[in-house]
């Protein structure tokens, strides 16, 4: 063969080899950033909002959990309408900023709780948008939830067009939910609102988000939500030991709102969405290419690892990855179970919760990812 015929042999050789690589890289699923900032009032009258809210949660993120691949998801937190707030910012607080921490959201929205008062709903939407550092990422589905019971427009410094305008320059979609029949006269400023930050209304009974379907499943799921704690290695200072105690206290908060919850809880743990690896060794070394457990101080490292040799270390934290695996396995398995269980007993009950707080969160979470060209599965 001449060696110019040689020549194009292997320059064809060689694209033969890189087309595969191409053609994986195509195939490659792009993570997407989902940002979301729930505004809930915390007036007299709005126990059941709070209740359905700690009832709900981790429905709500299991949905979210069945985008693949999982997405970035961070979740904020406001309260506003309650007197116990300072009036210089209009009875409102931010009680956290967008975190992939759910076990610090849970907690904040255990220690909810209601007083008063007067209820600026644009305020607190406004607040939420300069307040809160949102993705820069232009893909990224940015939204408010704001759920009260009062006139969205009784605020006397921020308008119903000001707030709406506000959030459509940081490219947020506000959802205002009016805890109320949807043909209640202040349900109208909620309605407009929704028109003008092309946001979906939703009108729900605050009540029927706490109604829960127990299962045969929920015993076991809490009990294999406690073997995956086991799992767990903590590391760094003594504000990460506080999180993975803070881990097993959301676990208990969940069961005080009930099995079926403590349950939606577990499949969350065993979730994507679920990520601790800013004080778990486990979830570090999964999600963080380039960290090297050997490289861990000493006095960064539980009293059980410093023992160890580091070799050990780098064993022992394996075995713990792999035994999380199999747990997590057996959770969501277990809870396709009591999903099909709970769906048989709503088609037999009648107890479609569609004027529920998750479900208008869910309903518009759905709409608005196809917008940002993420699907969640029914």
């Amino acid at each position: 063969m001449k060696p110019a015929m040689r020549s194009l042999c292997a320059a064809l050789v060689l694209v033969g080899l890189a087309l595969p690589a191409k053609a994986d890289e195509a195939k490659k699923e792009v993570v997407k950033n989902i940002d979301i900032v729930i505004c809930l009032d915390t007036s007299n009258s709005m126990d059941g909002l709070i209740g359905s809210a700690k009832a709900k949660l981790w429905d709500i993120v299991n949905d979210m959990a069945k985008i693949k691949p999982a997405p970035n998801l961070r979740v904020g937190l406001y309260s506003y309408g309650n007197d116990n707030y300072d009036r210089k910012n209009g009875w409102i607080r931010k009680d956290l900023d967008l975190t992939t921490d759910l076990d610090e959201l849970y907690k904040k929205l255990f220690n909810l709780s209601t007083r008063g008062g007067t209820e600026y709903v644009t305020r607190v939407c406004r607040d939420a948008c300069d307040q809160q550092k949102w993705s820069e990422d232009p893909k990224a589905l940015k939204i408010i939830f704001v759920c009260g019971n009062e006139p969205a427009s009784q605020d006397p410094v921020v308008k119903l067009k000001d707030a709406a305008e506000k959030a459509k320059s940081k490219g947020v979609i506000i959802n205002p939910i009016y805890c109320g029949p949807a043909n209640d006269a202040d349900a109208a400023d909620w309605k407009d609102f929704a028109a003008l930050c092309e946001g979906r209304f939703a009108s729900i009974n605050q009540e029927k988000g706490i109604v829960a379907i127990a299962t045969p499943m929920d015993k076991e799921l809490a009990e294999l939500s406690a073997k995956l704690n086991e799992t767990y290695v903590v590391y760094g200072n003594r504000e990460n030991l506080e999180k993975q105690q803070n881990q097993v206290a959301q676990d208990s908060n969940a069961a005080k709102a009930g099995a079926g919850v403590a349950a939606a809880r577990a499949a969350s743990k065993a979730s994507g969405l679920y990520r601790n690896e800013a004080w778990d060794l486990v979830d570090r070394m999964k999600n963080d290419a380039k960290f090297d457990i050997t490289k861990v101080p000493e006095a960064e490292l539980c009293e059980k690892m410093k023992k160890m040799t580091v070799e050990e270390r780098v064993k022992y934290v394996k075995e713990m990855a792999g035994k999380r695996d199999a747990l997590q396995k057996q959770i969501l398995d277990l809870n396709k179970k009591r999903d099909a269980y709970v769906v048989e007993e709503q088609k037999k009950g009648g107890k479609k919760a569609d004027r529920a707080f998750d479900e208008a969160l869910r309903g518009a979470l759905r709409d608005q990812a196809k917008g940002k060209g993420i699907t969640i599965p029914e």
